[in-house]
């Protein structure tokens, strides 16, 4: 059942989505993007559009995926191609890669809202976000992009359960980023890498892995599964079926990070 609290922010975020008179929402399909574009069809009906970004940096699958729920939620969905891995200064991977990653995603819906004469552009960005590492939030203030769920204070597992209680699909999905946040600041990305990337997590998802990172060193990769299913990785005809696919890939070394999955584990120390 759902608390009195997260009832309450789920009154207000629909409160907020129907101001807006019109929305484009940056639609993921993670959790958070699809409770929002789920109260947005709600709040706004043919006045909400979510829109997916597919570029080199989407895992495998997700866009599929996307519109899948998209259709179940009933909301209109469009994709569009974003080109960061266009930009040297995102292929840099500096520190604020990100950032260069959410301009060029703002440019791209910014233009799909005048399009559509649609008003405003809002995110799935969560109430938790703004204490975590999270250079694109920047871009997202450069560009007038709202935070629906920000707004309605809702953090990420009120997100979660006001998900359950609208009964959708995805409320409980593993939180995703995208493909580049598994290459270290400072190493140039490629799409190359990118795909190698992507193939290795969808060879551990094919093989029940729901969360799981695959952290690229050189010609070495660091597995990161739940401390749960660590175990059940290292079985010998698990470990054997990794270890084939992810060299055919072109690694030489495969490990195993013992401390399991860590979201963000890449990111910079902060002060």
């Amino acid at each position: 059942m759902v608390s009195t609290d997260v009832g309450r922010k789920l009154d207000r975020l629909h409160e907020i989505l129907a101001s807006t008179g019109g929305a484009v929402v940056a639609y993921s399909g993670g959790t958070d993007s699809t409770l929002v574009a789920a109260v947005a069809v709600r709040a706004l009906g043919d006045r909400a559009l979510a829109v997916t970004a597919v570029s080199p940096s989407l895992p495998p699958g997700e866009a599929e995926e996307a519109g899948r729920v998209a259709g179940e939620l009933g909301i209109h969905h469009r994709t569009v191609r974003t080109r960061e891995a266009e930009s040297p200064a995102y292929l840099a991977n500096g520190t604020d890669r990100c950032y260069h990653c959410k301009t060029e995603l703002y440019d791209v819906l910014a233009r799909v809202a005048e399009e559509t004469d649609f008003p405003v552009v809002v995110s799935g960005a969560n109430l938790d976000d703004l204490g975590d590492f999270r250079p694109g939030l920047a871009a997202a203030e450069e560009h007038g992009v709202r935070h629906p769920l920000v707004e309605a204070e809702m953090t990420k597992s009120e997100v979660r359960e006001a998900a359950h209680r609208l009964a959708i699909p995805t409320w409980d999905k593993p939180a995703s980023a995208c493909l580049a946040s598994r290459i270290p600041f400072g190493v140039t990305i490629t799409v190359e890498e990118l795909s190698k990337v992507g193939r290795a997590e969808r060879l551990l998802k094919d093989l029940g892995f729901r969360q799981c990172r695959v952290r690229v060193h050189g010609d070495l990769v660091r597995i990161e599964v739940e401390v749960a299913d660590v175990a059940r990785l290292a079985a010998p005809d698990v470990r054997a079926k990794v270890v084939q696919g992810i060299r055919a890939l072109g690694y030489r070394f495969v490990s195993l990070d013992l401390e399991g999955f860590r979201s963000g584990n890449m990111n910079p120390e902060q002060p």
